[in-house]
């Protein structure tokens, strides 16, 4: 039950993320351009993914099953550990936030500037500007969707549940606000997706090289406990080292 629940909950926030972002780009072109192309573009996107999902999910589940754990595992923390990386240091103020207005106005400005031509009454900019949008955001839902899905059985069905509930809240709410969803705390967010995949990562391959876990899946939120102690830690130290340095620069260059 603990796992299902974390299973559930990573996919969950990991999909609404990468589909916050997607829908910033849609209505940015479809506001800008027209939505008739943009949400052809968009579905035609959608159902590429369904089908990549579809095709490599029974693939990698043919894996041998303790190689398919480190397979699963490793896969994890390189979508985990990329996530916290860029959520740590956004959280030190290392590297800006991201700003979902400042996408969307960037996307209408682009929008803008690109020419009018149409064929067989198809706006192609538009098109394939939400199709590589939706794409590229939703690849990475399709393949956690694909790996939590391979490592558990039924995981699969519990993960694109996930990312189907992902879909229906941020669309209404896109639908409902017809404007990019700038108050979603979308940093915070990607903080908590990056510790619950790496802690999956982290629980997944070491069983997979044949580690036991004391108490099983009762295992996961100490993991996770661990991890977000470690995360906090680093950002409170890039953040002093920041303040520091910015403390020192003038008094550096003073004649």
């Amino acid at each position: 039950m603990t796992r299902d629940a974390f299973l559930f909950l990573s996919a969950f926030l990991a999909s609404g993320v990468e589909m916050v972002e997607a829908l910033t780009i849609v209505l940015a072109v479809g506001v800008t351009r027209g939505w008739r192309s943009t949400l052809t573009g968009a579905g035609a996107a959608a159902v590429v993914l369904a089908l990549v999902v579809a095709v490599l999910g029974p693939a990698v589940s043919q894996l041998p099953f303790d190689v398919l754990r480190i397979v699963v595992g490793g896969l994890l923390l390189v979508f985990g550990l990329q996530w916290l990386r860029k959520a740590i240091l956004r959280a030190s103020g290392a590297i800006a936030r991201h700003d979902e207005t400042a996408a969307y106005a960037k996307e209408r400005e682009e929008a803008e500037r690109a020419g009018a031509e149409r064929r067989s009454g198809m706006d192609w900019y538009a098109f394939t500007v939400a199709f590589k949008g939706v794409f590229l955001e939703g690849l990475e839902v399709a393949f956690i969707v694909i790996t939590f899905g391979a490592a558990r059985k039924g995981g699969v069905g519990l993960a694109a549940a996930a990312a189907g509930a992902a879909f229906v809240v941020v669309a209404v709410a896109g639908a409902v606000a017809r404007a990019p969803l700038a108050r979603v705390p979308e940093n915070t967010l990607k903080f908590a997706v990056g510790l619950l995949l790496t802690t999956f990562g982290v629980f997944w391959g070491a069983e997979g090289a044949g580690a036991t876990w004391p108490g099983d899946d009762a295992a996961l939120p100490a993991i996770l406990a661990l991890l977000t102690a470690v995360s906090l830690i680093a950002v409170r130290v890039l953040r002093r080292d920041r303040v520091a340095g910015l403390s020192v620069a003038p008094a550096e260059v003073t004649p």
